[in-house]
């Protein structure tokens, strides 16, 4: 910036807001904040994020990424000449360990500030030396596997009396690319696993035997360390044991060796299922597909070169396409032959070859297929749409191998297999009849599904119709075979934003390098049950998860039960996933995280995760509203929070509530309001005006989208531009990442009305023009003087030659960066500009997000915390 910008800044803000505005921030919980989890060690190799510290571990020499000191070196040379030497298990009496504390706070005194739901997991203490080395990552990430309680209950009984749900919250994979956030691999296939629980070797085990065997952490058994376990085969050297991956860090992956595999690993195939019929082509869907996928032939994962892909596209009648396989160099590309079936009924293949080809050997005719694929259908009048016969037909074409099926549609199907009626019915909405339009209208969608599982066969619905489309049927396809689903009401290629964002999102939604042929197991101590698991997948046994392909942008919860007394100092659980990656390789990844338990109910509660607790209910309600009905999920999640609030005060409040508070421990202010935004989010709040796919396509969302993203989902973020600090908007010169100015809570108090406003909830954004904006902001903005002249709607942001205008480009553009969450997505949220004086119905949706609003007939925030202190206080 030059100086005559840096100058003009502070003035340029005083014009935009012509008086100070402060919002003051709370201030008095920063003595009440948990401790930050340490930074990570210099020379950290895999650039892991921070670690959860192991309170009182000693740092040993051997810790990755530590340089010992001259004379533990020698001390060390001796370790690796004889394996006896390296650290072992202190025998001497352990101190006592240290424990969260209990830090009360009354939520009406001191409300709750957005900046909350900034804080870490409060931290897990395990005792000391409980981890074999003392690798600072040696315990779970909680970017990949966090608990609801980083304290476990010994028994059954003190978890039921806590009121507090026990359940593991999952996010497998945290980008779409392994380049983008790699995880430690052992590569010599020395593959060490418990003989009992088959647990695998992790940095809880101990060492027996002079190192000859190993205790397993989850069962207690002796099994035998594998000779190769300190030989490096390719190098024929022996290797320090203490530097091994599975002994420092808690996620990794293995190299599977034969054994681990059903049949060879199969070629990454893509089945790509085109909606040729009316609606699809004069909405310009076809040509966008089409596009889209010939710019992204480059970025589908084909390191191994074995790569397919199918189209198939369906009217009245199916449409399969036999691609040639190219000629010699300089060769014209062949055309394409089209072979339609009409039989719907029981659909042939027509040919056995020529219609799954492989991209290589095929790529010059299919660029010339997808070209000409438009034109194919351009004059169509045919609004029929046999949606179930071309998803049997394309399972019959991938069954023999497995692959993905990508459905993009525009059209309800309304002929053949699995023909949907149209059900909207708005005299239902908001009332009780509403639960039974968000449950499947036919059958075969959950069956079909089902049997796309055992074939090892995913689905992922791209859904486009301006007309009803019966999502919460064909959400099943995807909820069955670990797909997602994608929805884009009223979707128009003539809207340049609309064709942007779904060419974008398919461009990545193709790249990820997703695994094939998965399962999904979890073990963990002796007393400890997998009791549910919720997440698109199917369910195969008691605790055997299977994912035709594993996506890279979901995440995943696992409910705990307490079966036995628990006697020891910490707990072990462990994932593990079982996957093909899209180059061929067989892999596990494995997930471990040791918690400590606690016979004492202010320990569990001191220790307990709000988000995580919050994720949990999440997926319960969604269960809830679709088997019992919206009404049924709202008052559970009420009744919920208001049962933890009184287990609180009766327990641990010694009952008291005096002088009109409403108490909570510090670690858990924040759930009442999650709560409160849960209650009124899109997918279950009351109302009689949202249609019910956008409700059915929320609860896919709420469903399946890792946490950090579920929590904007449920409480968005609003940023304050007109006067941001003169530091956001512009990178930070450490880090070079954009700074986002501070967040507000979602009150329209916080809104002025000469103020610029950014509200995002990760899947829409709204840019909030008052309606007393000066016109200096409007012209800076949106190249405009007079507001009357700002473009209302969904838009794309003017490139403006302002350092305001760039600022605020670059908040909007900072605001919808998932990789800074730690989260895999290829979802661009669109931009919608609100004039506050402008288009009534705009302006009602946008200020549907301002959460401690009352709306709809929800409560305020403050009349939802008066309520729950009636009935606590009960």
């Amino acid at each position: 910036m030059d100086a005559q910008n840096a100058a003009g800044g502070p003035k340029k803000k005083r014009a935009y807001a012509q008086q100070a505005y402060d919002f003051g921030q709370n201030s008095g919980l920063q003595q009440q904040q948990q401790a930050q989890p340490p930074p990570p060690m210099m020379g950290n190799p895999q650039g892991l994020a921070t670690p959860v510290s192991q309170v009182g571990a000693p740092v040993m020499p051997g810790a990755p990424g530590i340089a010992p000191a001259p004379q533990e070196q020698l001390a060390s040379q001796f370790g690796q000449m004889n394996i006896q030497g390296a650290p072992q298990q202190p025998t001497a009496q352990m101190p006592p360990q240290a424990s969260n504390q209990l830090y009360p706070s009354d939520l009406i005194g001191q409300p709750f500030t957005v900046q909350e739901l900034d804080n870490p997991p409060p931290p897990i203490h395990l005792p000391p030396n409980t981890s074999v080395t003392p690798s600072p990552y040696a315990n779970g990430d909680p970017k990949y596997i966090r608990s609801t309680l980083n304290c476990v209950p010994t028994t059954h009984s003190l978890l039921k009396k806590s009121k507090l749900p026990f359940a593991l919250i999952l996010t497998p994979y945290t980008s779409l690319h392994d380049a983008e956030d790699p995880v430690p691999v052992c590569t010599d296939q020395v593959i060490s696993r418990c003989r009992r629980c088959r647990s695998y070797i992790n940095t809880f085990v101990t060492f027996l035997d002079h190192g000859h065997r190993w205790r397993c952490n989850m069962c207690n058994l002796a099994n035998d360390v594998p000779q190769a376990f300190d030989w490096d085969a390719a190098a024929q050297q022996s290797v320090d044991r203490w530097q091994r991956p599975e002994l420092n860090y808690s996620v990794i992956e293995f190299i599977a060796p034969q054994e681990y595999m059903v049949r060879p690993p199969q070629a990454l195939t893509y089945v790509f299922l085109l909606d040729v019929s009316f609606n699809a082509v004069t909405s310009g869907l076809l040509a966008t597909v089409a596009r889209s996928i010939l710019e992204s032939l480059d970025r589908i994962p084909n390191a191994d070169g074995r790569t397919k892909l199918a189209f198939l596209a369906v009217d009245s009648s199916l449409h399969y396409f036999s691609i040639p396989q190219d000629g010699g160099e300089g060769s014209e590309p062949t055309d394409p032959k089209m072979l339609v079936v009409s039989d719907l009924d029981e659909p042939f293949l027509p040919t056995p070859e020529d219609l799954v080809v492989n991209l290589i050997a095929c790529r010059q005719n299919i660029e010339s297929f997808l070209g000409k694929l438009q034109s194919m259908f351009k004059d169509t009048q045919n609004t029929g749409c046999a949606m179930g016969s071309a998803l049997r037909a394309g399972l019959r074409l991938v069954s023999s191998t497995g692959g993905k099926l990508s459905v993009l549609s525009a059209t309800l199907p309304n002929m053949g297999h699995g023909k949907l009626e149209m059900r909207e019915d708005k005299k239902a909405l908001g009332t009780s009849k509403e639960a039974a339009l968000l449950q499947t209208g036919n059958a075969f969608y959950k069956s079909f599904a089902v049997e796309c599982s055992k074939q090892q066969v995913s689905i992922d619905m791209f859904l486009f119709s301006a007309q009803y489309q019966d999502v919460a049927s064909l959400s099943n396809l995807p909820r069955y075979t670990g797909g997602q689903t994608f929805f884009y009401p009223g979707w128009s290629a003539a809207k340049s934003e609309d064709a942007i964002k779904f060419a974008t999102e398919f461009g990545s939604y193709l790249s990820a390098e997703i695994g094939l042929e998965a399962v999904l197991r979890v073990r963990a101590s002796t007393g400890l049950r997998m009791n549910a698991f919720y997440g698109n997948f199917f369910n195969r046994s008691s605790d055997l998860c299977a994912f035709p392909a594993f996506p890279r942008d979901q995440g995943y919860v696992v409910e705990v039960a307490i079966d036995e007394n628990l006697s020891k100092p910490y707990v072990s659980l462990q994932a593990a996933i079982l996957h093909t990656t899209c180059n061929g390789e067989r892999r596990v990844r494995v997930m471990t995280l040791a918690l400590p338990t606690t016979e004492s109910l202010a320990n569990v509660y001191s220790s307990a995760d709000q988000q995580s607790i919050t994720a949990y209910f999440a997926h319960k309600a969604v269960e809830r509203a679709l088997g019992s009905g919206l009404e049924a999920a709202r008052d559970a999640l009420q009744s919920k929070v208001i049962e933890i609030m009184q287990t609180y005060r009766k327990e641990l409040a010694g009952g008291n509530m005096g002088g009109g508070g409403l108490q909570l421990p510090a670690n858990l202010r924040a759930l009442p309001i999650l709560f409160l935004g849960l209650m009124k989010h899109l997918g279950l709040r009351k109302s009689a005006q949202i249609p019910t796919d956008l409700r059915s396509a929320a609860l896919c969302l709420l469903s399946t989208i890792p946490l950090p993203l579920l929590m904007q989902y449920i409480y968005p973020r609003v940023y304050s531009l007109h006067d941001m600090p003169d530091s956001a908007g512009v990178p930070d010169p450490e880090t070079n990442e954009v700074v986002l100015p501070p967040a507000q809570n979602l009150s329209s108090e916080r809104i002025v009305p000469f103020g610029l406003y950014l509200i995002d909830d990760g899947q829409t954004q709204f840019l909030w023009l008052g309606r007393d904006a000066v016109p200096a902001l409007i012209a800076d903005v949106f190249g405009v003087e007079d507001k009357m002249a700002v473009n209302q709607g969904k838009t794309l942001m003017p490139e403006l030659d302002n350092d305001f205008s760039e600022r605020v480009r670059a908040v909007i553009e900072k605001s919808r960066d998932h990789r800074a969450k730690g989260v895999g997505s290829i979802t661009v949220p669109p931009l919608y500009v609100v004039r506050e004086d402008g288009e009534p119905s705009l302006k009602l949706w946008a200020q549907t997000l301002l959460v401690e609003d009352r709306s709809d007939g929800g409560a305020s925030a403050p009349q939802w915390l008066g309520m729950l202190r009636e009935k606590v206080v009960q």
